[in-house]
């Protein structure tokens, strides 16, 4: 029987990648598990194929509407969540002066919105059921600006410091709050992938933090933390 056993853990973008890997690890460990995807179809592959109690639901997480409805589903089937992992992300990259508009508002509506709309639900949710546990998957894009990266670091910026709003305004209701940035991980996300794969993190490394984040003490609180491949190929 695992620690989290009776627990209800929601992860948006759960199907693939990071979100696939943490939703994984937190069914191996007995909890219910909602993922989100795009579709309907892909939400429920997924959700099959993690097996146990995990279920799989659409949500595109740029809509207030289709967050609603998505906890609505949550308190129907599952009664939670007690765990709350914001993954769900997008990447488009280019310069400011050439970036089409549309690509701008996808990634801040996915990647900022998304996790608000979703804490919208989740913390009053939460109080009631006497705590429970906010992780936001970032990025290390959100401490280090890069060139053609500008929508992508607005968005990763926003979420670091959305978090720790966050975290000091639930903090004594007794809901912790913590936000993950990763740096190179080998997933079909971002460019050069297979090239990761040697010398990358990957999805299970991340998983395993966010399986240690929730096994810590009660009275203590990581709000950050950063990871970083321990061996990537040295630069010339």
């Amino acid at each position: 029987m695992g620690f989290l056993q009776g627990k209800v853990a929601l992860v948006t973008g759960g199907n693939r990648g990071i979100g696939r890997g943490i939703a994984g690890a937190l069914a191996a460990e007995g909890a219910t598990v909602v993922l989100t995807a795009r579709t309907e179809a892909a939400a429920g592959q997924a959700a099959r194929e993690i097996g146990g109690d995990t279920l799989g639901f659409a949500c595109d997480v740029r809509s207030q509407e289709q967050v609603e409805r998505l906890f609505g589903r949550i308190d129907g089937s599952a009664g939670g969540p007690d765990i709350l992992v914001n993954n769900a992300g997008v990447g488009l990259f280019g310069p400011v002066a050439e970036m089409d508009p549309e690509a701008w508002r996808t990634v801040i509506e996915t990647n900022l919105n998304g996790p608000f709309y979703c804490c919208r639900e989740a913390v009053p949710r939460m109080r009631k059921r006497g705590g429970g546990y906010i992780l936001n998957i970032s990025s290390l894009a959100g401490r280090n600006p890069f060139a053609n990266g500008a929508a992508y670091n607005a968005s990763k910026f926003g979420l670091n410091g959305f978090s720790e709003a966050l975290m000091m305004e639930v903090r004594y209701d007794g809901i912790r709050v913590s936000y993950l940035m990763p740096g190179s991980v080998a997933t079909e996300f971002g460019r050069g992938s297979q090239e990761k794969a040697d010398w990358a993190l990957t999805p299970a490394d991340v998983a395993e933090v966010v399986l240690d984040l929730l096994r810590s003490p009660p009275r203590a609180l990581f709000s950050r933390v950063e990871m970083r491949p321990s061996q990537p190929p040295r630069k010339s």
